[in-house]
């Protein structure tokens, strides 16, 4: 059973960026829940975080497989991705996107984490 994290727990972002490849070769079942978890938080901010699928390390799929509505609050926020009819598909990675307005400094400033827990094979039947 695959438990991974495509963002490591305490990730401090301030700025867009990409986790590193998460391989899901091998699984026992296509279907994965993700859980975005987001632990600190300014205000006047948003998060958007997206999941792209490669066959290959150096081809990542132009759109994503996946994304999470945009968030402004901390939380805990759970997504299923199913890759049944997507078998090429061997790795996954997160990209997140953030944004600041209004007043103060305009950096933003979160810290979250997105783990992927696959779903057994006996649950999705």
């Amino acid at each position: 059973m695959l438990e991974a994290y495509l963002v490591p727990i305490g990730t401090r972002a301030t700025a867009k960026g990409d986790g590193e490849p998460v391989s899901i070769e091998g699984t026992g079942s296509r279907l994965f829940l993700l859980t975005l978890d987001i632990s600190e938080i300014v205000e006047q901010e948003s998060l958007e975080v997206s999941v792209f699928g490669a066959s290959e390390g150096s081809s990542w799929q132009p759109k994503p497989l996946l994304s999470f509505p945009q968030k402004f609050y901390r939380g805990q926020w759970p997504l299923l991705l199913d890759l049944s009819a997507q078998p090429e598909t061997k790795l996954l990675r997160a990209h997140w996107d953030v944004n600041r307005w209004g007043r103060g400094s305009e950096t933003p400033m979160f810290v979250f984490s997105l783990k992927i827990t696959e779903v057994a094979p006996e649950l999705v039947k």
